[in-house]
């Protein structure tokens, strides 16, 4: 289903990614990171509807639709350093920004750190451009300190 977007997305030369084609890569990387656990949970689902509501206005039915969809993207989705250089060359670096933080968001909606979660952020982190810094302070604020 997603085999041409995919196709384009891991191209050599990535044009920027239209509004829609961003927000389905960048929703499939925190369905990636609450999978990486292996205990991808109803909360967890939620929390990710919510955050792309939010972030792109959507209602709940089109939130949960744009969910469907990047759960069949990210289980079809190449690697993870692969997928995510190719979201880099796409996606302007405050969008990025902006999806560690809900990124983070997804991994402390538990209330631990997971340290599979926390290596897949760091991964994801380094292969979107994103700082150690710009993402310790995404943590921060999601962490409230």
């Amino acid at each position: 289903m997603f085999a041409d977007f995919l196709r384009r997305l891991t191209e050599p030369a990535v044009d920027p990614l239209t509004e829609g084609d961003s927000r389905l890569a960048l929703t499939a990387l925190l369905v990636r990171i609450a999978r990486s656990d292996e205990d991808y949970q109803k909360s967890e689902i939620e929390l990710i509807d919510s955050i792309v509501a939010e972030r792109y206005e959507l209602s709940a039915d089109d939130a949960s639709a744009l969910r469907h969809d990047a759960e069949q993207l990210e289980a079809e989705a190449p690697d993870t350093v692969k997928f995510t250089t190719a979201i880099k060359q796409g996606v302007a670096y405050e969008h990025r920004l902006g999806v560690i933080e809900s990124l983070w968001k997804v991994v402390l909606a538990d209330g631990k750190r997971d340290e599979a979660e926390d290596a897949l952020l760091r991964t994801v982190s380094r292969f979107l451009g994103v700082s150690d810094m710009d993402s310790a302070l995404a943590r921060q604020r999601v962490q409230g300190d």
